[in-house]
């Protein structure tokens, strides 16, 4: 039998390395699935519930794994379907490939059924390399294209594929005029900036004497390098979002997250430093960064758009972090004074006190969602895989939660989408089945998407060698987060048409399905809850009712802040008793003189 435009892709992207793919079938992708199933096994195949999922899946298995993440669908709305997750993976400077069908070649221009211009549409989220394909020979160079970009460029591409061409049979590029013929493989350069450069970065934080360090996603694989360039510098190190998992929590001087979500020595650490190394790190948000002209900068990251983006900085590095690291290190100077360590390590100890504190504070409507996070720090399992949705749960996650050395952490970053947690944690799964993996989710985005992939959950989960995979809910009946931005941003009260949302059981939805559903709704049996789930032998659905009205604020509230939500309140804030009780017994004691923050 001739091996058809289908069977080609399907080898080439195994020779490519390519081991799983996600998506979801349809007729306009059918001759690329009939050689997925001919090729018996060579690529694995995950059926997502939904396109956006197998999507958030191929950006989750790129941050997890490294390689190059692969999601699949067909012409039309599957296409369409794809576009959120893609743009996680965008935002996150990931490298996926969308493979995508579309309507026979004779068709097309004829406002023919589920007929789109797929290459128009991806052409921002793919803006690197997108393309239609139109003959068999075209097949081959396309996908090396593809790849190769994708993983050279930390970038989304994609191909467009007509439905008639797939099941067409396969040919060679003839050697002619007008034809490419192109090869496989890629092998990451080793990017380091010249040494005027780094001598340049090092006379700069060797004369600071307050230095600050900022880590990302960019540093995640440069753990040791950037604790070394730490304990040189006597600095203290903040962590964005995405670089949660780049330092422990238990280094005395690691601050916690940073921003909207971070922490208070955090924000004291950026305020107050003279010198800032910023590495592998686009976090957005330059008011919680030193003002500028107070500290001296330096940053590292591979991606030249991203230098001096966030805070002007003195010193640009262009280079792969740990390799610039350990290339920075001989050139700086130990600092002849701990006063500024000993500082950052004061501000640190007295924070997870007060954190602690503050979880253990009684709520009037459920449990305090903080006290979730608290109960599960000391009991994560050394391997561990993380992933957290954005919303409030966000905000627990990046500060509550104790994270150490060897686990594995990510959410959606810059694109901050709702529904991302229960779909990288079950790419984190397919990417590594013998570890535990924990989606922490709020029942904003259970409702929206993240409840049918736990049909997914459901359909794979014996496949996996060690069956401990968890998805806690936060379940308090309100998108929380965006009632708590129109609160203190807008100074407006809860509008319960847009913000309230329908008490769902989903512990029974899990049990209804074949796995196991735990339910709490009192905050002393948090710690047996989270011990049953992580000895359970399928996976578990963990349903915490929570108290909407725990303020997930910045680490400092301002003046602006306080007068709106002190305007919300004059409003008629429907949920305003608990909101003034826990306001009071969570945060005024940081903004009122002789609080203990």
């Amino acid at each position: 039998m001739a091996k058809t435009v289908g069977d080609f892709i399907v080898d080439r992207l195994h020779r490519w390395g390519v081991r799983r793919i996600y998506g979801y079938p349809g007729d306009g992708i059918n001759g690329v699935f009939g050689a997925l199933n001919r090729a018996e096994g060579k690529i694995e195949f995950i059926q997502a519930r939904h396109e956006e999922m197998a999507a958030f899946m191929a950006s989750a298995h790129a941050k997890f794994t490294g390689e190059l993440g692969v999601c699949i669908a067909t012409s039309g709305p599957g296409a369409t379907h794809l576009i959120t997750g893609l743009y996680d993976a965008r935002m996150d400077h990931m490298p996926v490939l969308a493979i995508v069908g579309q309507q026979a070649r004779a068709a097309l221009g004829s406002h023919y059924q589920q007929e789109l211009d797929l290459a128009a549409m991806f052409k921002d989220v793919a803006g690197s390399y997108v393309q239609q394909a139109s003959v068999p020979a075209q097949v081959r160079h396309m996908i090396d294209r593809a790849i190769r970009i994708a993983l050279s460029e930390r970038r989304v591409t994609a191909l467009i594929l007509p439905n008639d061409l797939q099941d067409l049979e396969y040919e060679s590029p003839a050697r002619k005029h007008g034809t490419a013929h192109s090869g496989i493989g890629y092998t990451r350069p080793e990017i380091v900036p010249a040494h005027a450069d780094l001598q340049r970065a090092a006379d700069v934080l060797n004369a600071g004497r307050k230095v600050a360090i900022l880590v990302g996603a960019g540093a995640l694989h440069a753990t040791d390098e950037v604790i070394e360039v730490a304990n040189r510098l006597g600095a203290g190190v903040a962590k964005a979002l995405l670089g949660k998992a780049v330092l422990p929590d238990d280094l005395p001087w690691v601050t916690g997250s940073i921003g909207l979500l971070g922490t208070k020595p955090s924000d004291e650490l950026m305020t107050t430093c003279d010198t800032l190394l910023m590495i592998g790190s686009g976090f957005p948000y330059a008011e919680f960064l030193p003002k500028e002209g107070d500290a001296r900068g330096v940053q590292i990251d591979l991606k030249a758009d991203m230098l001096s983006l966030r805070y002007p900085m003195e010193v640009n590095l262009v280079g792969d972090s740990a390799l610039t690291l350990r290339a920075l290190l001989p050139l700086l100077k130990e600092k002849d004074s701990h006063a500024w360590r000993s500082r950052i390590e004061r501000w640190t100890s007295r924070w997870w006190e007060t954190l602690d504190e503050r979880a253990h504070q009684p709520t009037d409507n459920g449990v305090n969602p903080q006290r979730v996070f608290t109960e599960l720090s000391p009991r994560l399992p050394d391997d561990v895989i993380l992933t957290s949705d954005s919303g409030s749960c966000a905000n627990w996650y990046a500060r509550d939660l104790k994270i150490r050395r060897g686990m594995m952490a990510s959410l959606s970053g810059g694109l901050a989408s709702m529904g991302a947690a229960v779909p990288y944690a079950i790419a984190a799964k397919f990417a590594y089945p013998g570890r535990p993996v924990i989606a922490m989710v709020g029942d904003g985005a259970m409702q929206m998407n993240n409840m049918a992939e736990l049909i997914t959950v459901a359909k794979y989960w014996k496949q996996w060698s060690d069956p401990r995979w968890i998805c806690m809910v936060l379940n308090n009946e309100d998108l929380n987060q965006v009632t708590w931005e129109q609160r203190v941003m807008e100074g407006d009260p809860k509008f319960n048409a847009s913000q309230q949302i329908p008490n769902v059981p989903y512990h029974r939805f899990a049990e209804l399905i074949g796995l196991t559903g735990l339910y709490v709704d009192k905050a002393e049996r948090l710690g047996d809850a989270w011990e049953t789930a992580l000895a359970a032998q399928r996976p578990v659905v963990l349903e915490v009712k929570s108290d909407p009205e725990v303020p997930p604020l910045p680490p400092h509230v301002t003046l602006t802040q306080a007068k709106a939500f002190a305007r919300a309140l004059m409003e008629g804030d429907p949920k305003e008793g608990g909101v003034i009780a826990n306001t009071a017994r969570q945060v005024l004691g940081s903004v009122i003189p002789g609080g203990k923050d």
